[in-house]
């Protein structure tokens, strides 16, 4: 009797510029609605001190907490541990490993922004998260 062990989760990582604002909503949204089957990782080539105000407000409105986050130094550790890396925005300064998914979703930053202007980038990055998570057969 042989025993099938679990497949491994997937896992992404999401890295922008300063990791204050897209990559946080989109990691945000793909903790929340893969419900734990995905391992999620954000990180900036040159982080921010701290996760934009406006994106903090405009992720509460919709009941995701980001007040805790801080942003994170890309790695190459963090870019070899995973199986798809989404990049918005940070150019050349990504590493690129072979036998890894890269995908650049081009969106708007929100650095800067007021709330107003956060708020479309936000429903944004859950429309392609949604999409992602099916790309991936979860859920």
């Amino acid at each position: 009797m042989s025993t099938l062990s679990p497949s491994p989760r997937p896992s992404v990582l999401f890295v922008c510029v300063h990791n204050a604002g897209r990559s946080q909503m989109a990691a945000a949204f793909l903790t929340h609605l893969a419900g734990g089957q995905v391992e999620v990782r954000s990180a900036g080539s040159a982080p921010a001190d701290t996760v934009n105000p406006s994106v903090v407000e405009a992720m509460k409105e919709i009941g995701v907490d980001l007040s805790t986050q801080s942003p994170k130094l890309l790695t190459t550790d963090a870019v070899q541990a995973s199986d798809v890396v989404i990049t918005m925005g940070c150019g050349d300064a990504c590493p690129v490993f072979p036998g890894k998914r890269y995908l650049d979703w081009r969106l708007d930053d929100p650095a800067g922004q007021g709330v107003e202007a956060v708020r479309p980038i936000r429903d944004a990055i859950e429309h392609r998260v949604r999409d992602l998570i099916a790309e991936l057969g979860i859920g």
